[in-house]
């Protein structure tokens, strides 16, 4: 099962590869730097802000609920233990 910030740099991935869009071009179109996103989609690294996946989805031009809508999320596993 995926972690929530697994789960957001894959959909970003998933939306990236459908788009044909490489991860300079998401950051320029965005207005965040390329380290911003390479970090957001680097594994080693367990959060990743509600700001920065705002930016991203304002570059790639759909909302919050259109990205959160993907079944991945639908599917993660309960963070209260």
């Amino acid at each position: 099962m995926k972690t929530v910030k697994e789960a957001v740099a894959a959909r970003f991935q998933e939306i990236m590869k459908e788009r044909g869009i490489k991860t300079n071009e998401l950051a320029t179109r965005s207005g965040v730097t390329p380290s911003s996103v390479y970090s957001m989609l680097d594994p080693r690294r367990k959060e990743v802000s509600v700001n920065l996946v705002k930016k991203l989805c304002d570059g790639l031009e759909m909302t919050l609920g259109e990205f959160f809508s993907a079944a991945m999320f639908d599917e993660l596993e309960q963070e209260i233990r």
